[in-house]
């Protein structure tokens, strides 16, 4: 079944990810999509140099000379486009232009500038699914529809891709993620082998939702800001009676964390990050998992690792609103 997928990419601060991104998703073997660059409140005119890669004809190179092969020859200029404000944006419902740019009225997070455009997707019969797509990533031609034939085929409410560190382009960053129900604590999952058992949500990096799913169960959690907001949609999904997969052959290349500090390893986590990770963490587990004493012990641990860090200061912020 032929339909139309929203591909929505959330920029702070990252324009460069943002076009090298653009310029692969441009390739796409499957075309029948359009584009919703959402700005969260940049503080560098990130949309101003978005805009001007859309209309001059110059080269663009990736930041990783690997994916050259990518992004070039790259994308026919000018790419006819749209910007609006928040305000303008959700009052409208037939937009012509294939890239749409929207200017966020402050940072929310990710969920709230993610719920932006598919508030406006949702207005449209021939959406399928909306694509959850970082900014930090590159995808091959074929991403897309091997994403959305796996997601047909299985009939999936949430469908991820195999996601492979971007510079480090054969490593695995996950297959999808697991949560330990005692600690509440999460994981990549890095063997294949492990999905149908311990798949307990799909990496924000590249999710797909089917638009059924969306009509039951409303947007994205917006109370997380970052963090867990993915895990409690696949959560919320599954109880809604929706299946998770992870379509391994639909490759995406991600850098990780770029515009918030966001590391797999704790030690290089920005204090920011780290802070949400914690909290959300909490708020997660009490939502979902009882909020029980396996929570504090691995908040207690968690904790002793920062002393150990000399990173006090983070404790005090976890309790703090």
């Amino acid at each position: 079944m032929i339909g139309r997928i929203y591909i929505i990419i959330l920029n702070y601060n990252g324009w460069k990810d943002t076009i090298e991104c653009l310029e692969s998703v441009l390739k796409s073997d499957y075309k029948n999509f359009k584009i919703i660059v959402v700005d969260n409140n940049s503080q560098n005119d990130s949309i101003g140099f978005i805009c001007n890669w859309a209309v001059i004809p110059e080269s663009i190179s990736a930041e990783n000379v690997y994916f050259n092969k990518f992004i070039r020859p790259n994308a026919e200029k000018p790419i006819k486009y749209s910007i609006w404000s928040e305000s303008e944006f959700l009052q409208q419902s037939n937009i012509q232009e294939k890239l749409i740019l929207v200017r966020a009225n402050e940072n929310g997070g990710f969920a709230k500038g993610n719920n932006i455009a598919i508030q406006y997707a949702m207005k449209d019969p021939e959406c399928r699914y909306v694509w959850l797509l970082n900014n930090d990533t590159v995808i091959k031609q074929n991403t897309l529809s091997k994403l959305i034939e796996y997601a047909d085929k299985n009939e999936i409410g949430i469908c991820g891709s195999s996601l492979f560190y971007y510079y480090n382009p054969k490593k695995v960053q996950a297959y999808g993620g697991h949560i330990n129900r005692f600690f509440g604590t999460s994981s990549h999952i890095l063997n294949v082998n492990n999905i149908d058992k311990k798949l307990d949500y799909v990496v924000g990096a590249s999710f797909l939702i089917n638009k059924r799913l969306i009509e039951k169960i409303g947007y994205l959690p917006e109370d997380y800001f970052l963090y867990y907001e993915e895990t409690d949609y696949c959560f919320n999904a599954r109880k809604n009676g929706f299946t998770l997969g992870i379509a391994l052959d639909s490759i995406v290349y991600h850098k990780e964390g770029g515009s918030t500090g966001a590391s797999q390893n704790a030690d290089k986590r920005s204090e920011f990050s780290d802070v949400l990770t914690l909290k959300n963490r909490i708020k997660f587990h009490k939502l979902y998992l009882g909020g029980g004493i396996g929570l504090w012990i691995g908040i207690l641990i968690a904790f002793f690792n920062r002393i150990r860090r000399g990173q006090m200061s983070r404790i005090k912020s976890v309790f703090i609103d």
